[in-house]
């Protein structure tokens, strides 16, 4: 498997130490950010006439379900050959018991593949922040009126924690490419047909008390 580390562009202050003075913050905007670490994963399948040799198909199934492949998770194929084989659909089917979709890129993976083998690559990310906690500025000494060092730790980290797909926090999410107008139009249609709460008649309260 092989780590990889992508920092996010919000990464850019940088962490400003300053001998006893600890991590200083000089802004509203917190020099602890999230870090997204991607691990490659890969699985080497040999193959029989274009489909998964006998055993394989099995061996790789157990191999995902130890890896509990999930949301987040992309499943990719290193085959040197150019062309659709059968061994692609029978991956493609086993990702797609997880509910996900083979993805058309491969990482590239140190070992070099041995003839007569397919690799199977899930590549995952996990989002940290690191240096959180961090109470290294001591507040009662500092006069450049720099924000606590440890701004910004808990919000982050608890972002970092929740986040379901970690490579939402490097590039994002792209937006659908069609609109479903009749999804649109329910939220409206109800919206207009929901009661106002003031539309009932007024209760009368009396203002003797007992």
């Amino acid at each position: 498997m092989t780590p990889k580390t992508i920092l996010l562009a919000s990464l850019a202050p940088a962490l400003l130490l300053g001998g006893c003075m600890g991590t200083q913050n000089r802004g509203l905007e917190s020099v602890h950010q999230p870090v997204v670490a991607q691990t490659d994963f890969a699985f080497d399948v040999a193959t029989a006439g274009g489909a998964m040799a006998p055993g394989e198909e099995r061996r790789l199934a157990g191999w995902m379900a130890t890896m509990r492949i999930g949301y987040g998770d992309r499943v990719a194929i290193d085959d040197p050959s150019p062309y659709p084989t059968a061994v692609r659909a029978q991956v493609a089917d086993l990702v797609a018991g997880y509910g996900l979709l083979l993805s058309g890129d491969a990482p590239v993976t140190a070992a070099p593949l041995t003839p007569g083998t397919i690799r199977v690559v899930v590549s995952r990310m996990r989002a940290s922040v690191p240096g959180c906690p961090d109470w290294s500025l001591d507040s009662t000494n500092d006069f450049n009126a720099n924000t606590s060092s440890n701004y910004g730790c808990a919000t982050n980290r608890n972002l970092a924690a929740m986040i379901a797909n970690p490579a939402d926090l490097v590039r994002g999410t792209a937006g659908n490419e069609t609109n479903d107008a009749a999804v649109s139009f329910k939220a409206i249609d109800t919206y207009r047909k929901k009661a106002p709460t003031g539309a009932a008649a007024l209760v009368a309260a009396g203002s003797g008390s007992r």
